[in-house]
């Protein structure tokens, strides 16, 4: 029953509160439905000094990634491009300190939050 709940909620949000992305990875790329949200972090240098920062995270339907051309799951260095009227942002995936560039975004493995850092910005 959490996992149909789980589900409605995933569909529900991909209609109404996301936007098309185009997913890249070398010279394959697919246009995804994302959620943009973000996730804070803080990373001590072992010196004792903390560094807290913020990236900006994609959420996209775990089937939508596997089943497009890109076909496996997020990879370091893998972008994300953005377009907001006559400008694209490039997003490029990235680790939260020891952690990997993306993580379930939820217990049944339906959405992938994906971080990303932005790398340039196009008009």
């Amino acid at each position: 029953m959490l996992q149909r709940g789980q589900s409605w909620l995933a569909e529900k949000l991909t209609k109404h509160a996301s936007r098309f992305v185009v997913y890249q990875r070398d010279e394959l790329s697919a246009e995804l439905s994302a959620t943009i949200g973000k996730s804070e972090y803080e990373q001590d240098d072992g010196e004792g000094i903390v560094t807290r920062a913020q990236v900006r995270d994609f959420l996209i339907n775990t089937k939508d990634l596997l089943q497009s051309d890109i076909g496996t799951w997020p990879r370091r260095g893998d972008r994300i491009l953005e377009a907001d009227g006559d400008t694209t942002f490039v997003y490029e995936l990235m680790s939260i300190g020891n952690e990997p560039p993306w993580r379930y975004s939820d217990p049944f493995r339906i959405k992938l939050r994906i971080h990303t850092k932005l790398v340039d910005t196009i008009t």
